[in-house]
């Protein structure tokens, strides 16, 4: 059973992502997933669209981390990890994040916990365009809070 992790351009198929979670994982009592869509609104001010670059060098290393410090909290069977970049409209989806697991507990803290190392740790740069021009986004706050969360627990 091995992990995806991709970066990519192209859109994905979330049906196709849960059917290969299922596939092979008869011992898993539970799949969790979770699709980011690329918002109109962000930081109080409303979004045309958006532009994600990332460092590919060092963004496949860092999923590899996230995906690998999940397996160390948690028994997980599967994880499907899809990250895309490049030019995204209002509704795209962003980001796929698959987890099975014998129980339902461990499934869902698995893909919380990918999702919040992945907002604050992974080296992606999003731009939005704004009635106000484009701009490059911070870190949010509630973000780093919701990361800080896993490391109190460890």
């Amino acid at each position: 059973m091995s992990d995806i992790i991709a970066v990519q351009t192209e859109d994905f198929d979330h049906g196709v992502l849960y059917d290969a979670l299922r596939q092979d994982s008869l011992s898993n009592g539970a799949i969790v997933t979770f699709s980011g869509l690329v918002r109109d609104f962000n930081q109080g001010l409303a979004v045309g669209d958006l532009f994600l670059e990332h460092y590919p060098a060092m963004t496949q290393i860092s999923l590899q981390q996230i995906v690998s410090q999940a397996r160390a909290r948690w028994g997980l069977g599967k994880i499907i990890l899809i990250h895309r970049v490049g030019h995204l409209a209002q509704g795209d989806q962003i980001v796929f994040v698959g987890v099975t697991s014998m129980h339902r507990k461990d499934a869902f803290e698995a893909a919380q916990f990918i999702m919040d190392y992945l907002k604050t740790e992974a080296p992606f740069w999003k731009k939005e365009s704004t009635a106000l021009g484009e701009k490059w986004v911070q870190a949010n706050i509630s973000d780093t809070a919701a990361r800080q969360r896993w490391t109190s627990d460890e």
